[in-house]
């Protein structure tokens, strides 16, 4: 019987991803016994689970054909507590319990800010998904949220503030400085080249990346700067196509996912989330415990809160090509204390998380 069960659909390459792989990481760490369950074992972020975690390969095609698979998980292997996250893997998570009839204790978290999320998708789904989460959630334990702003919204549409509990993401691990401080081998950051802006994300709508390379068009036209954008997804050809359209093919880069984006953060002049909405940006304090300045949009939610309301980095509306690029300019201008940067980070550490996640799981 393990501790705490981790449910997936798989490891592809995402912020949340990578905060289960550190979650698991940790409690191992701690002596608990872990179950990773996924639904498909597959993703770049499988090189990262320690060998004392147990893979468990669901087998499904797709995330609710894996619904029967996970009530027998639940049934044969009695876990004490699963922790779940991302709404339809959240949703499947207390359908299997409630139809194994288990007493494991049952966590979703929730990652983004659920009501902004359904308002700016357009999969039927996802548009749904805040009544889904007024009428299932109740069903869980608890309802873990990274950030204030993401546990309001929920309070919101109609969960009890005693079933959801902010757990600020386990961002900050030894694991990431060892990361920063790797060589990076890339012609852009040689130390007589331009400083490279850098921006980090699934390339899709929620990151509005078409805000980023705009504003950067503008910046290029003051001094000689480039950008460049990690990450992967369905937005590329747009993006592509944009950076096209502007003239910037030779200054903007899209290399795509990298297994250590930290080492490009470190290296960067400016870091800049440009998102539409978060739930707890986890790139932000990446890129502050790698030292770096960042800029980011005032999207709701986490940013205000992990910046300060602007005290550790320059918060622009969400959109605002002209107010960004002006952000970038006077960042470039006048950095902000890389100290100070890794010290705001050191709220987001995985010894705190894991103290609160314990908890919450009830696996003290």
């Amino acid at each position: 019987m393990s501790n705490v069960a981790i449910f997936l659909t798989s490891l592809e390459g995402g912020g949340v991803e990578r905060v289960l792989v550190n979650l698991a990481r940790g409690f191992i760490e701690q002596g608990l016994s872990v179950d990773l369950v996924l639904v498909k074992v597959e993703g770049p972020f499988l090189s990262l689970v320690p060998p004392e975690v147990n893979i468990i390969d669901l087998q499904g095609k797709r995330l609710i054909t894996s619904l029967p698979a996970l009530v027998r998980y639940l049934k044969e292997n009695k876990p004490q507590a699963l922790l779940s996250a991302l709404e339809d893997t959240n949703l499947v998570a207390l359908w299997s319990r409630k139809i194994g009839g288990v007493s494991t204790r049952m966590v979703v978290s929730v990652h983004n800010t659920l009501s902004i999320e359904s308002q700016n998708s357009t999969q039927l789904k996802r548009r749904i998904s805040p009544y889904l989460a007024r009428w299932f959630y109740p069903w869980a334990d608890a309802v873990v949220t990274v950030s204030q702003g993401a546990a309001d919204d929920l309070i919101k549409l109609g969960l009890s503030k005693e079933l959801v509990k902010v757990i600020y993401n386990p961002v900050v691990t030894p694991e990431l400085f060892k990361k920063v401080a790797e060589p990076l081998d890339h012609p852009w950051f040689k130390p007589d080249s331009p400083p490279v802006i850098l921006g980090v994300g699934r390339l899709e709508k929620q990151k509005d990346f078409p805000t980023l390379i705009r504003a950067f068009a503008q910046v290029q036209q003051h001094r000689p700067v480039k950008l460049m954008i990690l990450g992967e997804g369905k937005e590329r050809p747009q993006l592509e196509a944009l950076v096209q359209e502007l003239g910037l093919t030779e200054v903007v880069a899209l290399p795509g996912f990298v297994a250590n984006p930290y080492a490009y953060m470190a290296a960067s002049a400016v870091f800049v989330l440009s998102s539409l909405f978060e739930g707890l940006p986890t790139v932000l304090i990446e890129a502050m415990a790698g030292g770096t300045t960042v800029v980011s949009t005032d999207c709701e939610s986490g940013p205000a809160e992990i910046l300060e309301q602007g005290r550790y980095g320059k918060l622009v509306p969400v959109g605002d090509v002209k107010g960004m690029a002006e952000a970038i300019i006077s960042t470039l201008e006048e950095p902000a204390n890389s100290e100070a940067l890794r010290r705001k980070a050191a709220e987001y550490s995985l010894l705190n998380a894991l103290a609160a996640y314990r908890q919450v799981l009830n696996v003290n």
